[in-house]
């Protein structure tokens, strides 16, 4: 039987899942490829550690230098699964320059360098697989590859960060603090100690670039992304949310508006009833609308090393099969052969126009509830619905509203006259709600 062989870079939780993938399954994945999918060479810094896998390597694959991967001229497919941007980019792009496909899990390299990186495997004729780049084991990237491809995609909506939806989910069924939903996040291995990539958005907002590049034909960078974590959402915040017929997610969104496109990660309020509202823990979940094929959800583990080691084995089997079959690339990175935009224009979130939920710490006094509302009409905000919870002391009261759709950047004047109000105690919370309008 013909034989592709692989190298892997990075032995880490998803080097050792896809060795794991490719040892357990090699039979069928030869009898899907036709050809034996062989691991060669394995390059890591730490090549003793037991890493905990079923079937365990050759001692004698291992090597301490990635170099020895890329020069070697029997490996057909170089997978980089070290994470981090520039080691990981120079490793990436010596491979492709040596005429090897490449296949990563570098969700960073490619939503910060993807311009370079997808120009790079066009030039030197090679392919590239990500698909475990987003959504760990959620097959997303092949779905926009190839399934999704006679379609415009017009909205794409996502729960694309495990941890802040497990933190989320602890929140808001034991009502639970932040930092204790977070302490036993890490506590349970849901998280890195700390979160901040998580909590803080960039996680999900490196994913959502890459899906709208994927979308949209062209390289769009995550800075362009307007980016907010979920730090400031209290158990409060959840209650309130649920009274008003809500839960709290963090979502990443992108939709397009055919004069560019809309694209933000932040907590958004989203119905009790929408499909989104009830993935729950450490769970992803992606839902797009296309022109032609309407609404489609992706569902599925967005971490952990089998997830993830699977959808690096998948990508493997691409390329393989293309070897197999004697196809350099079929499908280009970004899945045009001509790119349909030279640049893909992000709105500013300043322009969105959207409901909004406001919580104000305000003191417990006759008339505050007019002076807000007053606020808010003189910036063209209407309210929807209102809860006051007076305590009948001295000290400050949650005033609670949602409001019909308004524009962002009369929303971010509206709060800043109404935090400088001095019967305001504390930074008023603000939400974006998406789905039904109040």
């Amino acid at each position: 039987m013909a034989k592709v062989n692989i190298g892997i870079i990075g032995f880490g939780t998803v080097g050792a899942g896809a060795f794991e993938v490719l040892a357990t399954n090699r039979e069928m994945i030869a009898s899907r490829v036709g050809a034996d999918v062989v691991v060669k060479k394995i390059a890591d810094l730490d090549i003793t550690t037991d890493r905990g896998i079923a079937v365990r390597p050759d001692a004698s694959l291992f090597t301490r230098d990635a170099m020895d991967v890329i020069r070697d001229p029997e490996i057909d497919v170089v997978v980089e699964l070290i994470g981090g941007i520039d080691t990981a980019r120079t490793l990436i792009l010596e491979a492709m320059k040596a005429g090897k496909h490449v296949v990563t899990a570098n969700k960073a390299l490619l939503a910060e360098r993807g311009s370079e990186i997808f120009q790079a495997a066009e030039a030197h004729g090679v392919g590239l697989g990500f698909e475990a780049s987003v959504g760990g084991g959620i097959p997303i990237i092949g779905a926009l590859k190839r399934g999704l491809s006679a379609n415009r995609i017009e909205t794409c909506i996502g729960i694309l960060n495990g941890t802040s939806n497990y933190i989320l989910t602890k929140m808001t069924q034991e009502d639970l603090p932040f930092e204790e939903a977070v302490a036993q996040a890490v506590r349970l291995g849901f998280a890195e100690d700390p979160p901040t990539l998580d909590v803080n958005g960039t996680d999900a907002a490196h994913k959502l670039a890459i899906i709208i590049s994927l979308a949209f034909g062209a390289p769009v960078s995550f800075k362009d992304i307007y980016c907010e974590g979920i730090v400031a959402v209290t158990p409060d915040d959840i209650r309130f949310a649920d009274e008003f017929g809500y839960r709290v997610k963090l979502l990443a969104i992108a939709k397009d508006l055919k004069e560019g496109v809309e694209a933000r990660v932040h907590a958004a309020m989203i119905p009790k009833d929408h499909i989104l509202a009830n993935v729950n823990e450490a769970f992803n979940a992606i839902y797009l609308e296309g022109d032609f094929v309407g609404p489609n959800l992706y569902y599925g583990l967005g971490a952990g090393r089998r997830p993830t080691g699977s959808a690096v084995v998948s990508d493997i089997i691409g390329l393989a099969r293309d070897i197999w079959c004697g196809a350099r690339v079929r499908v280009p990175p970004l899945a045009h052969v001509n790119r349909p935009v030279k640049e893909i224009v992000i709105q500013p979130i300043q322009h969105l126009v959207t409901p909004y939920y406001f919580r104000v710490s305000a003191l417990d006094r006759p008339g505050v509830l007019s002076r807000i509302a007053g606020i808010l009409s003189d910036h063209q905000i209407s309210i929807a619905s209102v809860i006051q919870k007076g305590r009948g002391g001295k000290g400050p009261v949650p005033v609670v509203m949602l409001t019909h759709e308004a524009r962002e950047s009369e929303v971010q004047k509206a709060i800043s006259t109404i935090d400088a109000l001095d019967v305001v105690a504390e930074k008023t919370v603000v939400i974006r709600v998406e789905g039904a309008q109040p």
